[in-house]
């Protein structure tokens, strides 16, 4: 994979490890660490060596939110330099382009990402996550904590409001209330209340935790077709949002007669005769179908 400065990839048995790497900083959020993460998905997504993808911390953070060097002016984008290099998105009348792409949260571009992975994605958080550094992992597959990580959706406290689509996010993944208790008070919690409320799977023991995480990559990964994998992924995530089970139902028909006639359905069921562990051809850089064929929307093509 390319070499990066905030970041750092390993991949060992078909499992991609991204570990954000900024230990002085805590690992905080920076523009760049966004654009390198979204780089690492890139690569991951095209490399068909990488059956899934965990992500974790370097120090004792996972993550301590967006990089608050700049002081005050830290979320006041029509002021950030890195900003206003894509030209001021502020019109000669003083109103807002809100389509400018420099009034976009950076958060939200790596969750939107994270959301379009083809690899299951696991997250280990093994310090405190807070700010974007928990909702960036709300469209992980699964996280996994230390018994010691902390978590906080601190945005009411910095005078702000969720971000990184969390409120997309997060009702679906814990309920409402449990949602807005945690961003309207915008308290720091433990791993204990994380687990009760429905955000992590499971607490380790710290020293334990990427390995719990790199069996779980093994385990959901080792005897199934990676192209199926990548489609109900993008399956269960993108129905969670469907209006009437018909539309899963059309996206169901359409995908079972996509990967009817393909070459890993035929290695499938023949594997499952002969008694033998399947070996599936099909990669998912070369053979995942038009996923916006599939849902009769041109937006996800």
């Amino acid at each position: 994979m390319a070499n990066f400065e905030t970041i750092l990839t390993d991949i060992d048995d078909g499992v991609l490890t991204i570990t954000l790497n900024r230990p002085e900083r805590l690992n905080a959020f920076t523009p760049q660490m966004m654009n390198e993460l979204i780089a690492a998905f890139d690569e991951a997504d095209a490399d068909d060596a990488v059956r899934a993808v965990i992500m974790t911390g370097a120090g004792r953070a996972y993550c301590a939110g967006a990089d608050l060097g700049a002081g005050g002016a830290t979320f006041d984008y029509a002021k950030r330099p890195d900003r206003l290099q894509q030209g001021s998105p502020i019109r000669e009348d003083g109103s807002v382009d809100y389509s400018h792409p420099g009034v976009r949260d950076g958060g939200g571009r790596l969750t939107l990402r994270i959301f379009n992975c083809r690899k299951p994605v696991i997250g280990a958080i093994n310090g405190p996550a807070v700010g974007i550094g928990v909702t960036m992992t709300l469209p992980f597959d699964f996280r996994l904590a230390s018994e010691t990580a902390k978590f906080g959706f601190v945005f009411s406290r910095r005078g702000i409001v969720p971000e990184a689509a969390s409120s997309w996010f997060l009702p679906r993944l814990v309920g409402i209330s449990q949602a807005l208790d945690w961003c309207y008070s915008g308290r720091v919690f433990n791993a204990a209340e994380a687990l009760k409320g429905g955000l992590v799977r499971s607490l380790h023991a710290p020293e334990d935790l990427l390995a719990a995480a790199r069996t779980l990559a093994w385990q959901l990964t080792a005897q199934s077709a990676p192209v199926s994998i990548a489609l109900t992924r993008q399956m269960m995530w993108r129905m969670m949002g469907a209006e009437h089970p018909m539309i899963a139902h059309r996206l169901d028909s359409r995908a079972i007669w996509s990967r009817g006639q393909s070459d890993d359905a035929r290695e499938g069921v023949q594997s499952f005769l002969e008694k033998r562990e399947a070996s599936f051809p099909n990669g998912v850089s070369a053979d995942f179908p038009d996923f916006g064929e599939l849902l009769e929307d041109p937006e996800y093509r």
